[in-house]
């Protein structure tokens, strides 16, 4: 991922309301399109300039050749805030942060995330880096946000549940972990919109926590269509359970791991 700096000159007068709405306006719409990430983006004023910072997943995420419809209506709306097009300075890796896939091709991927990511939620099945949703064709109606949504619900529910101190630790776990829940059903759904954009088989990852021993575990059946999906070795040391029909992944119960 990399840092980079957004500059708005002002060109005629204006109001903070109308740059606050103008540029977060934008800000929203690149990062529903997998532009930028994150839900924060510092901004600064001096001298009728303003500074914006955010994290990409590459060096040209800003590039127009990945505008949505969206972004491109936002950025020529910033005429009617007095600001031009915005400068763009990338000021250099984040070190803390992951790589992205390379744009390759790749025999799977799976839309995979937790509390801690704030990279892309869909992954290479290779080499499980984030996969930049930019480069997919827009899932729904021109952009990302389907994908975008989802991944903050499922983060919420996880950080919920990590937390472990409230009774809606439960609700938020059976939402990651229940096949028939809303949530898993909505990702679900996404994935196989991706699966039929992309060409590329995608899958789920099924979060698993509980259980009753390491043994009952390892018989776990696949939650869609009751077959075996034990693998012999895991991925990432991650996926001790892949269905190829129902394109889903699981861990072990992190109870037994």
């Amino acid at each position: 991922m990399y840092v980079v700096e957004l500059t708005f000159e002002c060109f005629d007068d204006t109001t903070i309301s109308a740059v606050d709405r103008a540029v977060n306006g934008l800000m929203d719409t690149l990062r529903y399109n997998g532009q930028v990430l994150g839900r924060e983006f510092p901004m600064v004023m001096g001298d009728g300039v303003f500074h914006v910072r955010a994290v990409c997943p590459e060096k040209d995420s800003l590039n127009p050749k990945h505008h949505s419809p969206q972004v491109a209506l936002k950025i020529r709306q910033l005429s009617d805030a007095g600001l031009l097009s915005p400068k763009l300075k990338v000021l250099g890796r984040d070190i803390n942060s992951e790589e992205s896939a390379l744009d390759e091709d790749r025999s799977w991927q799976v839309l995979y995330t937790t509390y801690v990511h704030t990279c892309s939620p869909l992954r290479c099945g290779e080499t499980l880096l984030p996969i930049p949703l930019y480069r997919l064709p827009a899932t729904f109606n021109g952009d990302h946000k389907a994908e975008v949504k989802w991944q903050t619900e499922w983060q919420a529910c996880d950080e919920i549940q990590m937390a472990g101190a409230f009774k809606a630790e439960y609700a938020a776990l059976a939402e990651i972990q229940d096949a028939d829940s809303l949530l898993f059903r909505k990702g679900w759904e996404i994935r196989g919109r991706i699966e039929h954009l992309t060409k590329v088989p995608t899958y789920y990852y099924q979060y698993r926590v509980g259980g009753k021993s390491a043994e009952s575990e390892l018989g776990r059946k696949c939650p869609k269509c009751g077959g075996d999906w034990l693998l012999e070795q895991p991925l990432h040391d991650v996926f001790h359970f892949k269905c190829d029909t129902c394109r889903i992944v699981s861990n072990l119960s992190w109870d037994f791991q």
